[in-house]
């Protein structure tokens, strides 16, 4: 038997680490203020570092060593769901109820008839924070298909998954 592992595990071979480089502080006041404006989260980090991946359409943001913030190639940047439970965003919050956890945690969409409560401010397009009720804790990260006030209702899709608890971003270590 092989011995046991020791260490933070490592993610699928195909999010391999391309370059890594320190954000200047123009490009951390646009994150900041990024971040602020969509989650209402202030990061107020001391060290922010990017590392771009193979072959991702997306990189990831350590702030203070911690792979809080996702950056997508279009330059859009959004909490991850570990940063999102850490830092507890206050707005851009999608709220499902205790029966669709187990499916928003696998990467399904947000169907309206789980939503127990969404942001007023959420637009169509908006990346969004889906959180389950009981807690609060961020369950995914996903994008807004329809306005919030729309959100709740009997049937349809409103929010596209883009990261959840357990995938390969989730479980990303440097």
């Amino acid at each position: 038997y092989p011995a046991p592992f020791i260490g933070r595990p490592r993610v699928d071979p195909g999010m391999q680490v391309k370059s890594r480089h320190h954000l200047r502080a123009d490009e951390i006041d646009d994150l900041e203020a990024t971040i602020a404006a969509g989650t209402g989260v202030d990061l107020a980090g001391d060290t922010y570092e990017m590392v771009e991946l193979g072959d991702e359409s997306f990189g990831v943001v350590l702030v203070d060593d911690n792979p809080d913030v996702v950056r997508f190639d279009d330059g859009e940047a959004f909490l991850t769901v570990q940063g999102a439970n850490r830092h507890e965003p206050t707005t851009g919050i999608v709220t499902v109820d205790a029966g669709a956890i187990s499916f928003v945690s696998d990467g399904a969409d947000v169907m309206r008839p789980g939503i127990v409560e969404a942001d007023a401010e959420i637009g169509a397009g908006d990346l969004v924070t889906v959180a389950e009720e009981t807690h609060g804790k961020t369950l995914a990260i996903g994008r807004a298909l329809v306005d919030g006030p729309e959100m709740a209702g009997e049937s349809g899709k409103v929010v596209e998954s883009i990261h959840h608890v357990g995938d390969d971003l989730f479980q990303f270590s440097v």
